[in-house]
């Protein structure tokens, strides 16, 4: 088998096979990459380094997803206990009592979620999931943001025993986004749980979801950027908006800016949306970091590009009127019974 007919197989593979199967199949001594990777000197020189890169890629995404699988596969066997059930689970009783007789629905954040990745798909990007449990190269290193440098207090996040950490941002993926829809030009939203040890408000969460863009290509500028972000805003919003960037600081973009919005439900007349000012300061965006780039592998001096990022509950209390991002979350059925 070759190349390209493994390239065709694996995608059923992945979803078919269990990780032991996987792993005899690709991985094991007589598999078919170790066979590849054999073959490659028996290849002409010119055709070596790219063979070889794509046979990697191969192998790396498989090893993932067996690991991946392993995981969901060790959680199957502790038993699932529903903290939230309305009795004593120690006590026998003839009959669970029924709180509400309620149809099963999407929650609204998934709903919109939906709705926004529709829209960036129409518009011609890939959609990659974030993880949810993260390390440092991809939290902090890939991204600008050497040991030691002070901008790392700003994600304020949790981390495992072992060394892991609970990703603050989805940029986490910008460096796998970068690796594997490369060569430019690259289109692609990363939306994903995010995690922040910070106290929680009406306004604030310390776990919530984020949309995370990027787009790299030849001759890439703030003004694509700007144009980019309005169209995807006003197709969701559904209405016209006045924007403006100004000045911020992310160590993984330069220049950095907040991108705002014209109020949607005043008309910058002010209202208690936007705080009666009339605008709304929505995500962080900014000209991907050269640095960023060559960690994903791209020349800056050939490229450019920009990213953004914005938080899914945020959007959310503004698309629907929610006056406390909490409540996404208390699990009230009926807060929910709205949506």
């Amino acid at each position: 088998m070759n190349l390209s007919e493994i390239l065709k197989q694996i995608d059923d593979d992945i979803h078919s096979l269990s990780p032991q199967e996987l792993k005899n199949k690709y991985l094991a001594k007589n598999g078919l990459l170790p066979n590849l990777f054999e073959n490659i000197k028996n290849m002409p020189v010119e055709e070596r380094k790219d063979f070889g890169s794509k046979v990697n890629e191969i192998k790396k995404l498989i090893e993932e997803n067996i690991e991946n699988r392993k995981t969901v596969i060790e959680d199957m066997k502790y038993e699932e206990i529903d903290p939230s059930a309305p009795f004593d689970i120690n006590t026998k009783v003839e009959k669970r009592p029924r709180i509400l007789d309620l149809k099963g629905s999407s929650h609204p954040l998934m709903q919109e979620l939906e709705n926004i990745l529709d829209i960036f798909q129409r518009m011609g990007f890939d959609v990659m999931e974030s993880k949810q449990l993260d390390d440092d190269f991809h939290m902090f290193e890939s991204l600008n943001f050497p040991k030691g440098h002070p901008a790392r207090d700003m994600y304020d996040t949790f981390w495992t025993e072992d060394g892991f950490v609970l990703p603050a941002h989805t940029s986490t993926m910008q460096n796998r986004a970068l690796r594997r829809y490369g060569p430019p030009p690259i289109r692609v939203v990363l939306p994903g749980r995010c995690f922040r040890n910070e106290a929680t408000d009406a306004s604030h969460e310390h776990t919530f979801y984020q949309i995370e863009g990027i787009y790299v290509d030849k001759g890439i500028s703030l003004a694509h950027m700007q144009g980019t972000i309005k169209e995807y805003l006003e197709r969701y919003l559904e209405t016209d908006l006045e924007i403006k960037v100004q000045p911020s600081y992310f160590p993984f973009t330069e220049p950095d800016t907040e991108f705002v919005i014209s109020c949607p439900f005043c008309e910058k007349k002010g209202c208690s949306t936007c705080g009666y000012t009339g605008w709304i300061e929505l995500m962080g965006c900014g000209m991907i970091h050269p640095n960023v780039l060559i960690a994903g592998g791209i020349d800056p001096k050939e490229y450019s590009g920009f990213a953004w990022g914005v938080g899914l509950d945020r959007l959310t209390l503004i698309k629907r009127g929610i006056n406390d991002i909490r409540k996404l979350r208390d699990g009230d059925l009926n807060f929910l019974k709205q949506f």
